[in-house]
């Protein structure tokens, strides 16, 4: 949050907050959401009820609804909104260009000079979500359940607590194991791939194949008058990872410019609101 001059008063954090899965009774946004900004009212040392001019909240899979229960939040304007286009303000701070999240999930979010908008990507993890961490971590599981002798079987099984891969799908069916839970397995994924003399083609094959989804979703976006890409999320937290999306996406596309993002996707959210 913010003062009227710009200067960053407080932050706060909860858990995730997103759409994706929502029933009517998932209270999963509202507790998120409303537990983020009461950190953020402590952390600035403002009383508790501070009423806001703006807020504006990023949400994974939102479109235009609350699926689940809707939030309380104190404010004259209150917006919700796809997360992409917060990351995308933040990343490049309103200019042109397109943004590529890759964390659980993935997507493509572009802004022209004319301020026209579109995006590619998003389908969340049942239609989508190639190059995202779930989607590393479900390639990952769907190879070992399909070679039963792999060795990696028993990595996978020590990291979700599991008795056999049957009872891990299981309980992610049964919604016992989160999307964010299961997509928490990529960073193991990730780290064989670096090592291909020790580790489990079953696990570095997703990984290294990751890369080039991410740069095929960024190219989707690519246009004579739009060539400046910059890539935010968890995934871009590794350094062996982001080198090699950021050579896959330069093969693809000659002439690409590649940035760094400005600021995080909350700041994002912040710049927007302070718009409105």
């Amino acid at each position: 949050m913010c003062g009227d001059d710009g200067a960053v008063l407080g932050s706060g954090r909860a858990g995730p907050a997103d759409e994706i899965g929502a029933t009517p009774q998932s209270t999963r946004l509202r507790d998120a959401l409303e537990t983020a900004l009461r950190n953020a009212v402590l952390d600035a040392g403002l009383p508790v009820g501070q009423q806001f001019a703006a807020i504006v909240a990023g949400i994974s899979g939102y479109e235009g609804r609350v699926a689940g229960v809707a939030p309380q939040l104190p404010s004259r304007r209150a917006v919700l909104m796809h997360d992409a286009p917060i990351a995308h303000a933040g990343a490049l701070a309103g200019e042109p260009g397109i943004v590529v999240i890759a964390g659980t999930g993935s997507v493509a979010y572009c802004v022209d000079s004319s301020g026209r908008a579109e995006q590619f990507g998003g389908w969340g993890y049942l239609f989508g979500d190639e190059g995202s961490a779930f989607w590393i971590a479900c390639e990952a599981i769907t190879n070992v359940a399909r070679h039963p002798g792999c060795d990696a079987v028993d990595a996978i099984l020590t990291f979700f607590e599991a008795r056999s891969l049957r009872e891990l799908v299981s309980a992610f069916y049964l919604g016992e194991i989160s999307r964010e839970r299961l997509a928490a397995f990529a960073p193991s994924c990730i780290a064989d791939a670096r090592d291909a003399t020790t580790s489990c083609a079953c696990l570095r094959d997703p990984a290294r194949r990751a890369p080039d989804e991410l740069a095929k979703l960024a190219s989707l976006g690519v246009t004579d008058t739009l060539r400046t890409v910059a890539f935010v999320g968890g995934l871009m937290r590794d350094a062996w990872l982001k080198e090699r999306t950021y050579l896959a996406l330069q093969k693809r596309v000659a002439g690409v410019s590649i940035v760094e993002p400005l600021y995080e996707p909350a700041l994002g959210a912040l710049l927007i609101a302070r718009r409105l």
